[in-house]
């Protein structure tokens, strides 16, 4: 249904710290980098971020979030300490969420502009 995602951020250096750690544990790069711009993705760019002077407001009861997909339970739980290491805020630990489904493994991180994040895996192990 999306072709790609974007969102703004006050400081491209400091972000570029934080989604290159995040997202990299995830198996995501950064293929495209501008003075202040940045795009992730695998093969072709799915996420944007640009520099601006009034990124959205975070809110914590907006519920609003992105969602990266994770090749394994073990890239979920090193997408979250990659995000808390690099100064990202925590939001959820590693782990099932039955409620969800049986084998819904996540976790979730606030990153340094209050963008709420989580990394999925939906296999066994």
């Amino acid at each position: 249904m999306l072709d790609h995602i974007s969102i703004g951020v006050r400081d491209i250096a400091r972000t570029k710290t934080f989604y290159d750690a995040a997202l990299g544990a995830l198996g995501y790069a950064c293929l495209s980098a501008g003075a202040d711009s940045l795009g992730y993705g695998k093969e072709s760019v799915e996420f944007w971020i640009s520099q601006t002077d009034c990124p959205v407001a975070a809110d914590p009861k907006s519920g609003l979030h992105v969602c990266f997909q994770a090749p394994t339970r073990a890239r979920v739980d090193a997408f979250h300490a990659a995000a808390l290491a690099c100064g990202g805020s925590d939001n959820g630990q590693p782990g099932l969420r039955a409620d969800y489904s049986p084998t819904y493994y996540a976790a979730f991180a606030i990153d340094p502009d209050g963008y709420r994040i989580e990394a999925y895996c939906g296999a066994e192990a």
